[in-house]
């Protein structure tokens, strides 16, 4: 977005006329750095870079953010033209509340220099890194755990080119890191994975392997960085010019790195951190041993309704989460997917109601002033799906339950893929798999070959839940649904 001729900029020379409950909690610069992330995007500056800047406030501690995007110059550039300083909108039906973030101590483009990135992550004042990469920028494949054999990945780890991957900065990092004898760290991926603690460190020693690390740098390694898992909840709509105009109305000044959330933020973080962390906990954060049931909540109860309502609602022609969730019928379909297939897969954290945990979440997905588009929900369903729906009808099938409104995610999914909406628009599929999910479409003669075809993705489906007659059999009735009826017809139906 341009800033117009003559509006001031957000830096440090305008925070004395920002209002005074806009102003950062902490000023850039003041503060040395001690964490990098990998990430830069929009969630992270309204999740953890707001938990940070408060815990430092309220406690101290040389804990700065060295922000990382991988490829997003013109962020970069914006945020360094501002003195690496934002603001967050917190948005409600009622009303909004902006406030300046000073977290970031700093802001590099790994794309430009990966050597300075290594550098920073083999500092030893640097003693926390947190990641937000998405699902697919680990290169795991989602059903085996595994490492993909992705060209650029074997060549980041088999040779001396600069790294141009995730895996590959965080290996070369710390390798320079063990040769410096540099002191521990944790890595803490904060990506909707399950597992995503133990998933970073399987990639990393995975990576060090493909690497061919010397002995001594991997004992180094597993005896010096901590690799916590964490659940992360906060729903963080992309920036748009809407959101630009509102954060200059607040501010007074332009701030083209603006983001706007819901009031809703949750983090759930596992105490491993052989070399120190911020006081995350003075901020509100749930310090704990095992964040694996918070994290199955999370990823089937939020992030796979989430989902249900992205491709219902796109079928049907919304633009938004909160327009698909004023659809006819649809919240008595979600939560009948929460109360009878996601409450009966898991078993949810001590104290938890798994239904009044969906109802909590219905009512933020419904708050009108999060324009959270269908289509950036909808994105990346290989990579999403799995640890959302996928694992859902898994524990479900393994018990002996039926799976019948988490198959209908699938479904809602596969006709989504097919490309159009229910008036005929063309739909996109921005997916790392299009390919291949466009092949095993066109292999389809039939709704049951055409979900045969589907399931059969092994990069995608596990391979109990592709053999799953009853799967297969519920899957392709929905889809037949949805291709005759359209979701409005289908959704009327099943309840």
């Amino acid at each position: 977005m341009a800033v117009t001729v003559g509006a001031s900029r957000l830096e440090l020379g305008a925070l004395r006329r920002l209002p005074v409950d806009a102003r950062p909690l902490v000023r850039p610069g003041a503060v040395a750095a001690g964490v990098v992330h990998l990430g830069l995007g929009a969630f992270h500056r309204a999740h953890q870079a707001v938990y940070t800047e408060q815990a430092v406030a309220a406690a101290g501690g040389d804990w700065g953010i060295v922000g990382v995007a991988p490829r997003n110059a013109d962020l970069v550039r914006t945020l360094t033209a501002q003195d690496n300083l934002f603001s967050v909108s917190t948005l409600s039906a009622a009303d909004r509340h902006t406030r300046v973030i000073g977290a970031l101590a700093g802001v590099r483009l790994a794309a430009a220099d990966p050597g300075a990135v290594v550098a920073l992550l083999a500092d030893p004042t640097i003693r926390v890194v947190t990641l937000t990469v998405t699902e697919k920028a680990y290169q795991l494949d989602p059903a085996a755990g595994t490492l993909r054999p992705d060209p650029a990945l074997v060549a980041d780890l088999s040779t001396d080119r600069p790294p141009a991957t995730v895996p590959g900065l965080l290996v070369r990092g710390l390798l320079a890191r063990a040769a410096a004898d540099a002191g521990p760290i944790a890595l803490v991926s904060c990506d909707n994975l399950p597992a995503n603690g133990r998933r970073l460190r399987s990639l990393v020693e995975q990576a060090l392997a493909y690497a061919d690390a010397p002995r001594s740098a991997v004992d180094w390694v597993g005896a010096q960085v901590g690799f916590p898992g964490t659940m992360v909840d906060r729903i963080v709509p992309a920036s748009t010019a809407e959101t630009f105009a509102a954060a200059r109305q607040a501010l007074g000044v332009a701030d083209l790195a603006a983001v706007a959330a819901e009031p809703y933020t949750q983090w759930v973080i596992e105490d491993d951190f052989p070399g120190g962390r911020p006081a995350w906990e003075r901020a509100g954060a749930v310090l704990c041993a095992d964040a694996g049931p918070w994290e199955r909540l999370k990823l089937r109860a939020l992030n796979g309704v989430h989902s249900a309502a992205a491709y219902l609602g796109a079928l049907a022609g919304c633009e938004t989460i909160a327009e698909a969730l004023a659809l006819p019928h649809l919240d008595t379909v979600l939560r009948r997917l929460i109360a009878e297939d996601v409450a009966a897969s898991f078993t949810p954290p001590e104290g938890v109601d798994v239904i009044d945990y969906g109802e909590q979440v219905l009512a933020r997905f419904g708050n009108p002033a999060i324009r959270h588009r269908t289509l950036q929900v909808a994105m990346d369903g290989s990579q999403k799906l799995p640890q959302r729906i996928l694992h859902t009808v898994a524990d479900l099938r393994a018990a002996g339950r039926p799976a019948r409104w988490a198959s209908l995610v699938l479904a809602a999914w596969i006709r989504f893929a097919q490309g159009s909406a229910d008036d005929g628009r063309t739909l996109p599929l921005d997916d790392p798999l299009a390919d291949r999910i466009r092949t095993a479409l066109a292999a389809g003669t039939s709704p049951a070959d055409t979900v045969a075809a589907v399931l059969a993705l092994d990069e995608v489906v596990p391979a109990e839940v592709a053999a799953d007659a009853q799967v297969r059999a519920d899957v392709t009735a929905w889809l037949t649904d949805l291709t005759r009826h359209g979701v409005p017809g289908t959704l009327a139906a099943a309840t």
